[in-house]
């Protein structure tokens, strides 16, 4: 049975990843965002009471 044979199909998937991890990798980490994030402040917003009656 021919299909049971590893060796065309397994330097295919290997070529494959190579060419993957060559060219797409390096063009997808040097994507740049157009708005970066601007950093929030970490100090937390002073909590108000509330004043108005549960009647």
């Amino acid at each position: 049975m021919p299909q049971l044979n590893p060796a065309p199909w397994f330097a295919i998937l290997v070529s494959s990843w190579l060419i993957l991890l060559t060219i797409l990798t390096p063009k997808v980490l040097a994507h740049s965002f157009p708005n970066e994030p601007t950093p929030q402040s970490t100090q937390k917003p002073e909590a108000e009471s509330w004043v108005w009656p549960w009647h």
